[in-house]
């Protein structure tokens, strides 16, 4: 599957973003979808995940709350909308998709088999 990210862009502190990503290549309903970030100097940080159907999602510890993943199966889309940004949330921001396995849902990279390009993200305070 192929995925093209979109949506980043400056923004600043308190205010929101909504990237989205597109697929194509696959049946998009059966691959997990994620979001994962890299700012300067830092290691790839998990942001969220959502299950095939829709019906389940996990987040990373610094943005529960603030941060809401979708999908749309019949658009081949994943969203992550972004509210309250902080400036530590500068990052580029990448989807990712691992192929339906039973289990809970994956945060690890290493997981994710398919990665698309980068959008950036920055948060201005």
């Amino acid at each position: 599957v192929q995925l093209q990210a979109s949506g980043g862009g400056l923004v600043q502190s308190g205010g929101f973003l909504r990237l989205s990503c597109a697929a194509s290549g696959d049946t998009f309903s059966r691959y997990v979808m994620a979001w994962f970030r890299q700012a300067p100097g830092k290691e790839r940080e998990f942001v969220a995940a959502i299950s095939c159907s829709g019906g389940s999602t996990t987040y990373g510890d610094s943005v529960k709350g603030r941060f809401t993943i979708s999908r749309d199966n019949a658009k081949n889309t994943v969203d992550l909308q972004m509210n309250s940004l902080k400036p530590e949330d500068t990052a580029v921001y990448c989807c990712a998709a691992y192929y339906y396995r039973w289990g809970k849902l994956r945060s690890d990279e290493d997981s994710y088999s398919y990665w698309g390009q980068g959008t950036q993200v920055t948060v201005s305070s």
